[in-house]
Formats: structure tokens, C-alpha cells, sequence
């Protein structure tokens, strides 16, 4: 007996030493994500006095909320690469909207895949990867196929001149690529009196629902833990959504931008002006014209109303989670694709190295390890949460075989003091590439093309405690902070060419 009793020690004692991945899988924890498009943290948990946002503050109040979370890229397709890949933009070459993964990286590994492999179902409802402007998405991520829905969606006819095919749904559809510029524009925004079902984002949280429930019955019978990536498509324009949600706005008290000018000294490339936004009417399609105040209040109120559209949705998934019994065994984490700009510096939707379009919400749920309510300004990158979820999922760190730039931010959920790195880093492509290092207060960003000499670069350099509103490219004025910086930027590795214009049937203006 007692041979038998040493040598189950022994063979447990190896287990343990074996790492994670010995942890069974019925024992490992649900996860749960949650991607909004277009979502900065304009939320109520977040300090902003206007948003209605009940159900992501209640979130906010279970679990660790980042303050200073950044996108690796401010655009959809890659910035979703970045998350599910753990790679920066200039790591895999996928710049574009219109990028094929498994073109550039065949055997990628991909977040949804690593769970797999680990014995998790994978499932995917809404916007998870891009779809659209060329891109299919990637079908080989999860387990079942995804179940997707409209991203450009009206219901008042008018809004698309009678029910036609208008430019943006063309590029969410992959239908007339090659002649957007001929089809009408949609609506910036409606606000017909209807359900909430009548739009996408109620329709994929009604199906959510439907999965959880499925999802818990299988963990009961069988063991088997779930991966369930959820996205919403609000606030992303047009800003469509029920007039219950714009109702519940005091159009007086919006917040409209402060500084409506580029930044002083700031390079050419570095800005922008119409883009996207000049794809909806009544927006001027001139991108140089000036927008009304009405607009102005209109276009930020439709935003509003969208992120109070969608965190109603969320609420509904939550209070599901709750009601099922699944919350205190899942995972649950909120990650913004990349922020929004809304006037400020001049500049409407995303697409830019600055503060407004690069600034994300992420709030993670993890039971057993995070303190409710609380709040760190640990600087965070959306590619810090694939190691982290592996982290507490139980699971050996990932390795690719793309690589993996992010860093668990495991130790920061467990004490929001601690630290684990001390800067965030992005990308934007333009006519030349820009590469951006943000501090806790400082953002350089270097515009170059890629291959160039390094004496071609040109600077920004803001400094957030005296500039929040980024006024002035202040390079000139401190070289000795952007020598600093580009000690940090050039540890970076050379980036990967790839497109950074998009890939052959991408058309959208904004690259």
C-alpha cells in the first residue's frame, strides 16, 4: 500500500512539474469575449459624465478595468488580426482592410485555435474577424461556423434612396468592389421607433443567448469548456439604432470637441480629413468642407444612442450568463477594436496615430483572480490578450507560429500596481508607415516608409500632461524626449512589408 501511495506522488508531483497544459479541460474555465466596434471608452465606467451605459459599468464594477489600453492599429481587419494572432500589424505584414490571413501566416494559430486545441468548442456570432472589403474573415478559427450579420444596416428606406445598394454595405458585402465611387450613400444615421431585434447586434445577442444555454449543456454533459467570441457592430456607422436609445440623450449636454484643428507643426501625412465618414450623407463629401454644428451634434449623438444600443445588447448576455450559473466559471472580457474620433483635431471615425482613434476600453472578468471594481494604469495592448487569456485558462503560453509580441497581463489582474510593461506600441500605414510608442505621458510617433534610411523619418511628439488635446507636435522643441523614444522604437523589429495600401481588391479610402 504504501508503494502504491509514494508512486501516486511521484506521478502527481510530475504532473504538476509537466505545466498547465496537464490541467484537464472539464476543470478549465469558460471564455467569453466581447468586441464592440468602434467603441472608445466613452463609457460611464470609464468617467464620461453623458454615456448611458448601465450594463458595461455593472461589468466594469465584477472586474479589472484598463485605463490606458491601447490598439496595435487603428482600422478593423488588423487590428482584429492583433488580437486573435498576438502580433503587431508590422510583425505580419496584415495592414489592410482587405488582408487575406492565411496569404500571409498559412499555419497561424489563432486564439479561438489555441483554445481548440486545448479541448475548448470555439464559437463566433457577429463582427469577430473583418468581413467585407475583400476579406472573408477566417472560418478555420473556430469550431462551428460562425454566424454572421449585417455591419451597414437600414431600415428607413429613405436612408438608402429607396432601398439601394449603397457604398458601404457594397464594401461590408464584397459585392461591386470595383465601383464604389458609382453606388449612392447611405444614411449617417436613423432612429425608427422599433425593437431592438430589428437590428444585428439584438439578432446576434438573442442568438448568443441561444449558444450560452446550448453551451452550458454540453459543459454539463460532457466537460467540454467554451470559447464564445461575440461582435457587435454599433457603434460603427451608420449610426442606426432604435429611438429609445437617441431618447435617452439630452441633445444640450453632448459632448462636442474642444479643438477642432490639426496638431501645430505635425506632418502632413500624419493627418486626416474626410475618409470614411464622407461615404454617408448629409456629410459633405468634399473632405476639406466644414460640418455644421448640427451635424456635428447629430453624427455624436447617433454615436451615443449606437453604444447605448449595444450595451443593452451586452446586458442581455450578461444577465444570461448570471441566470445560468455559468458567471462564476467564465472568463469575461471587453476589448473595443480601436477608439473614434468625433470632431476632435478635426477628424471623424478612426484611422490615425493619435490619442481618440488608438485609445480602447478593456475590461476583463476572471473569477478567482481579479478584485471587483477595480482599476489600473498599467499600459495595455490589444495584443496582451491572447497570452493572458491562456494564462488563466490554465494553458501553456502560446508560440506561434506567428509571433507573439504580446505579454500576459496576468500579474497586473492579480495586483493593479504591478507592472509589466512600460509603454504601449501601434501602427498606422499611410503614404509612409507610423510607428508610435505611447508612455504614461508621451506619444512619438515615427513616419517612414518601410525599408527607408533612417534619416528619412519624420516626428511627432506630444506630451499628454500639458497637451491633452495634442495641439503641437512638440519633436522640434524636446529632441532629447524623441531620442529617448526612439531608443525604445528602435528595439522593435524591422517591419514586414506586406500591403500597407491594402491587398489587391481592397478599395476603401481609408488606408
Amino acid at each position: 500500500m504504501m508503494r502504491i501511495f509514494v508512486l501516486a506522488m511521484l506521478v502527481g508531483a510530475a504532473l504538476a512539474s509537466a505545466g498547465p497544459d496537464f490541467v484537464a479541460a472539464n476543470d478549465r474555465p469558460n471564455v467569453l469575449m466581447i468586441l464592440v466596434d468602434d467603441l472608445k471608452p466613452a463609457l460611464g465606467c470609464y468617467g464620461d459624465p453623458v454615456a448611458q451605459t448601465p450594463s458595461l459599468d455593472k461589468l466594469a464594477e465584477r472586474g479589472m478595468r484598463f485605463e490606458r489600453a491601447y490598439c496595435n492599429q487603428a482600422v478593423c481587419a488588423p487590428s482584429r488580426f492583433t488580437l486573435m494572432l498576438g502580433s503587431h500589424s508590422t510583425s505580419t505584414g496584415l495592414y489592410g482592410l482587405g488582408s487575406q490571413l492565411r496569404q500571409f501566416i498559412p499555419d497561424a494559430v489563432t486564439l479561438p485555435q489555441y483554445f481548440a486545441k486545448h479541448g475548448y468548442r470555439t464559437e463566433s456570432l457577429g463582427k469577430v474577424f473583418h468581413i467585407g472589403h475583400g476579406n472573408q474573415g477566417d472560418p478555420d478559427s473556430f469550431s462551428v461556423p460562425h454566424f454572421h450579420d449585417k455591419v451597414i444596416e437600414y431600415l428607413d428606406p429613405a436612408s438608402t434612396d429607396g432601398g439601394k445598394l449603397t457604398r458601404e454595405e457594397a464594401f461590408f458585402t464584397n459585392q461591386r468592389l470595383g465601383e464604389i465611387g458609382s453606388l449612392p450613400r447611405g444614411a449617417a444615421f436613423e432612429a425608427p421607433d422599433v425593437d431592438d431585434l430589428q437590428y444585428a447586434d439584438g439578432r446576434v445577442a438573442s442568438e448568443t443567448i441561444k449558444r450560452l444555454r446550448a453551451a452550458k449543456q454540453l459543459r454539463d454533459q460532457e466537460g467540454t469548456p467554451f470559447f464564445i467570441a461575440i461582435g457587435f457592430a454599433r457603434p460603427h456607422l451608420p449610426f442606426c439604432a432604435p429611438k429609445k436609445y437617441w431618447d435617452l440623450y439630452d441633445r444640450a449636454k453632448l459632448p462636442m470637441p474642444e479643438f477642432e484643428q490639426l496638431p501645430m507643426n505635425a506632418p502632413p501625412v500624419a493627418g486626416k480629413r474626410g475618409g470614411e465618414i464622407s461615404n454617408y450623407k448629409p456629410v459633405p463629401e468634399n473632405g476639406k468642407a466644414e460640418f455644421s454644428d448640427e451635424l456635428k451634434r447629430n453624427l455624436i449623438h447617433g454615436y451615443y444612442a449606437s453604444m447605448s444600443f449595444v450595451d443593452a445588447q451586452i446586458g442581455k448576455v450578461l444577465e444570461e450568463l448570471n441566470a445560468s450559473g455559468l458567471a462564476g466559471n467564465t472568463i469575461v472580457v471587453l476589448w473595443g477594436d480601436h477608439g473614434f474620433h468625433l470632431g476632435d483635431l478635426g477628424i471623424w471615425t478612426k484611422h490615425t496615430n493619435y490619442e481618440q482613434a488608438n485609445r480602447i476600453p478593456i475590461v476583463i472578468v476572471a473569477p478567482g483572480v481579479t478584485q471587483p471594481g477595480t482599476a489600473t494604469k498599467q499600459l495595455a495592448e490589444s495584443v496582451d490578450i491572447f497570452p493572458t487569456l491562456a494564462e488563466l485558462a490554465g494553458l501553456p503560453a502560446p508560440s506561434g507560429p506567428q509571433p507573439i509580441d504580446g505579454v500576459s497581463l496576468v500579474p497586473v489582474l492579480k495586483d493593479s500596481s504591478a507592472r509589466v510593461r512600460d509603454h504601449a506600441y501601434h501602427a498606422y500605414p499611410k503614404a509612409k508607415l507610423g510607428r508610435a510608442i505611447r508612455t504614461d505621458r508621451y506619444r512619438l510617433v515615427e513616419w517612414r516608409a518601410i525599408g527607408a534610411a533612417p534619416e528619412s523619418a519624420v516626428y511627432e511628439l506630444y506630451d499628454y500632461d500639458a497637451d491633452p488635446l495634442e495641439r503641437e507636435n512638440l519633436a522640434a522643441k524636446q529632441p532629447e524626449v524623441v531620442e529617448s523614444l526612439k531608443m525604445t522604437l528602435a528595439k522593435y523589429p524591422q517591419p514586414v512589408l506586406g500591403t500597407p495600401r491594402g491587398a489587391a481588391k481592397d478599395r476603401s479610402p481609408e488606408k
